[in-house]
């Protein structure tokens, strides 16, 4: 599950009442840092932690810290400065060289900014987000709201936005053995997954028992059933060439962010030329698009390894970026 959907379920099925769960947002950075601004850990009353801010370093200095805020129901903003070069604070050595700014606020299940992202994710719709984490004393209240409800502000006042979109959306096409560890791995990268295959006895939530949606339907008409949304990652690995055809045939036109196939290149060839006999021949465009093999040549083996493979290459297209090794890139890790 995505940190921040477990987040907002703690909040809206946790025990009402003082005192409040604590959310922790990282809300700038200066320098290096191992997480980005938008960054959240939720502590609640009971010491339950979801969430992280960093890499673990910072994360029980958090815990500490928030039982006052929770105590005095009042937001503190933490300055974490590790620039450093002997950086040896709470006796850890983060070695991060930057400057981080942590806001701690209590958080009600109902504020409205809770309730109001819950349904846009359930929608899967964005949420423009606000935190007000510096302000001078008396004008703005620190803390999350939605961008729509803050108002005026002073030239003095500090504010982290973004835009909280719905998870990445997989849909694997075929339910055989070596779907299902994509399907694990892609819920434990917090991805909403979608299995559809024609076969009823593979389909089954027994067999997916993460899967957000599982759907059954012939090969020809299995793509309207899962209807992809615009941006969504799909992968065809039924195995079988009767239900790749029509599959590919209905998903290569659709705009969609990813389009891998399992199997040989010689395979693929031999699909793409059956469909460009056919009244909808695939552009050049659209077969330029296709990942095929499908996944990053990591010299793969097990059904774990091909779908680390596979969704390694759907994380790098989602980020633009090109998969080499980080010790070859001469640009910053992070924008």
């Amino acid at each position: 599950m995505n940190p921040l959907s477990s987040i907002l379920q703690e909040l809206r099925s946790g025990p009402s009442g003082s005192p409040h769960p604590v959310l922790a947002t990282l809300v700038a950075v200066a320098g290096s840092s191992y997480r980005r601004p938008g960054a959240r850990l939720l502590v609640t009353a009971t010491g339950l932690r979801l969430g992280s801010i960093s890499g673990g370093c910072l994360e029980e200095d958090v815990l500490v810290r928030a039982q006052r805020v929770a105590a005095t129901g009042e937001a503190e903003l933490i300055t974490y400065d590790t620039s450093s070069e002997n950086d040896l604070v709470w006796g850890v050595g983060l070695g991060c060289h930057g400057v981080v700014q942590v806001l701690l606020e209590p958080v009600s299940a109902q504020a409205p900014w809770v309730s109001a992202l819950a349904a846009n994710l359930a929608a899967r719709r964005p949420t423009p987000l606000a935190v007000v984490w510096r302000a001078p004393a008396g004008t703005e209240p620190l803390g999350t709201r939605l961008l729509s409800d803050l108002g005026s502000l002073s030239a003095a006042t500090a504010v982290f936005q973004e835009t909280i979109t719905p998870p990445p959306a997989l849909l694997i096409f075929g339910a055989g053995d070596d779907a299902q560890p994509l399907a694990q791995l892609a819920d434990t990268l917090g991805w909403q997954v979608t299995i559809a295959d024609p076969r009823t006895a593979f389909a089954t939530a027994a067999r997916f028992p993460t899967a957000d949606r599982i759907l059954v339907a012939p090969a020809n008409a299995l793509v309207a059933r899962v209807a992809p949304e615009p941006g969504s990652f799909a992968v065809v690995m039924t195995h079988h060439y009767i239900h790749d055809v029509p599959l590919l045939r209905d998903l290569l036109p659709l705009d969609l962010a990813y389009l891998g196939l399992l199997g040989p290149k010689k395979r693929a060839d031999r699909i793409l030329a059956d469909l460009a006999l056919s009244d909808t021949a695939p552009t050049s465009a659209q077969r330029a698009a296709l990942h095929a093999p499908v996944g990053l040549d990591l010299g793969a083996e097990t059904p774990a390894e091909v779908a680390l493979s596979i969704l390694a290459e759907i994380r790098a297209t989602l980020a633009g970026r090109d998969a080499r090794p980080l010790r070859e890139r001469t640009r910053p890790i992070h924008g």
